[in-house]
């Protein structure tokens, strides 16, 4: 017992230094001309994150347009089509570090259009940033980009208040948005909501904190970025550990060696846990834990290991395990199914039709399916649903349901963003056709009856 709260200790420990040094993913959004890409491009100047070729590269492009200053907008719309029109397309990626932390950034797109994109751009980030215009205030895209960021249960939102230069640093006109604001983000169930007043053309409160606005105590962009805390949640998250390869080397050296490689989506595993295999049901016991040692294609033994690690597991018992197979602890089991009700984003330029047949990913499975029903599509702009639809178009989000031909280990996408999420694909050709979470969305959805699949039946 004493051993076991010492590892868990540890585990803790580590997982608060990891969260302070290492990784934070966040996606930008908000509508057309609210400054995007502008803030990427002020956060990546200021830090100290540009190439002096890319600086230059941008300097050369803004004085050809006629323009005195840098466009740092540039430093993010690297599409030929997003620099003439200047508007962002497609999600950019763009990758910095300060001394306190690692950052994956995504510029999502603000157009109607592209909503799928910031779909994309979001569903892996941990914090939001979601830009408002001063002048304009929360206007329709900036509650769409809020009800996409709870619907995929983005953890933490920050509301960037820009263009405050425009507005005279006036601090009533920041506070009258961010009330707005956070009384509807919270009503949409987003557990963290920051505002923070900014001027990214100047550079107010992105970087370093404004001169103009001694109003505002809190902290700049940056400094938020750099201290919010990202959770890896293994004290109450149960682990989930999805097989990606069976290692059986077979070998003068490990003749009956096995093992099961693939990276830890959630929780904890140590060594002697009770698990249960799923779909199949077998139990055993882990055995040992393999994890990459210091020399090159070295391992070594640990007792205990923990999300987002990639570890080979061995099991106590020879069971028949392959590539898609879940191991979870026994006590800690998701429910397995062959009927999926879920909110998927559909990206597809193809609609997505009742009785479509599809092949579903999940973690490292691939299932065939069909979608049995679509009971009703979302109305982003006031959370209203329109029922019975017959189809969801690109960029439409809408609850379906989906028959699989085999079972399913599935997490509600509430309770674990890794094994609640899967893709539905196009077999024909390996499209991607739609994002999905399983288990309930914030809004409620009518009760539909399953349409007939004219014997597609799993």
């Amino acid at each position: 017992m004493t051993s076991t709260s010492t590892s868990d200790s540890a585990a803790e420990q580590f997982a608060e230094r990891l969260s302070a040094t290492t990784l934070l993913r966040f996606a930008t959004a908000g509508s057309v001309d609210d400054g995007k890409s502008t803030l990427v491009g002020r956060l990546l100047h200021d830090s100290k994150s540009v190439l002096t070729d890319q600086l230059e590269a941008v300097e050369h492009a803004s004085r050809s347009r006629g323009q005195e200053a840098p466009d740092l907008a540039l430093l993010t719309d690297g599409l030929r089509a997003e620099r003439e029109q200047g508007i962002t397309i497609d999600v950019a990626y763009r990758y910095f570090a300060t001394p306190r932390r690692r950052f994956i950034l995504a510029d999502t797109p603000g157009h109607v259009q592209y909503t799928r994109n910031m779909v994309t751009g979001a569903s892996t980030a941990e914090l939001a940033v979601v830009l408002v215009d001063a002048r304009n205030g929360v206007v329709e895209q900036t509650r769409r980009h809020a009800a996409v960021a709870a619907l995929l249960r983005v953890p933490h939102v920050v509301l960037a208040v820009n263009k405050m230069d425009l507005v005279e640093y006036a601090e009533p006109v920041f506070a009258a948005i961010a009330e707005e604001f956070t009384a509807y983000a919270a009503s949409l169930g987003v557990p963290e909501i920051t505002a923070i007043p900014i001027s990214a053309l100047a550079g107010d409160n992105v970087v370093e904190p404004s001169a103009h606005m001694d109003w505002y105590g809190g902290p700049t962009v940056l400094e938020y970025l750099e201290t919010v805390p990202v959770s890896h949640d293994l004290a109450n998250c149960p682990a989930r550990f999805p097989v990606q390869y069976v290692i059986r080397p077979q070998s003068a050296e490990h003749p009956d060696y096995r093992g099961y490689a693939g990276q830890i989506a959630s929780g904890v595993l140590r060594v002697g846990d009770p698990v249960t295999v799923l779909p199949s049901g077998r139990t055993s016991t882990i055995e040992g834990i393999d994890a990459l040692g210091v020399g090159v294609g070295a391992a070594t033994t640990v007792d205990i290991a923990w999300a987002p690690q990639s570890v080979t597991v061995r099991l106590a018992d020879d069971i028949d395990i392959s590539r898609g197979d879940l191991i979870a602890p026994t006590a800690q089991l998701p429910a397995t199914t062959q009927d999926v009700e879920a909110t998927v984003c559909h990206v597809a330029d193809q609609p997505l039709t009742v009785g479509r047949r599809v092949l579903l990913k999940h973690t490292t499975r691939t299932v065939k399916a069909i979608v049995k029903d679509i009971p009703s599509r979302l109305t982003l702009d006031d959370l209203s649903q329109h029922p019975a639809p017959g189809q969801l178009v690109a960029n439409d989000i809408g609850r379906v349901r989906v028959r699989t031909a085999e079972p399913l280990a599935l997490d509600s996408y509430a309770d674990s963003r890794h094994t609640g999420s899967f893709l539905l694909i196009d077999p024909a050709d390996g499209t991607t056709l739609s994002a999905g979470m399983a288990g309930d969305a914030f809004a409620d959805t009518p009760a539909t009856a399953p349409a007939d699949d004219e014997g597609w039946d799993f």
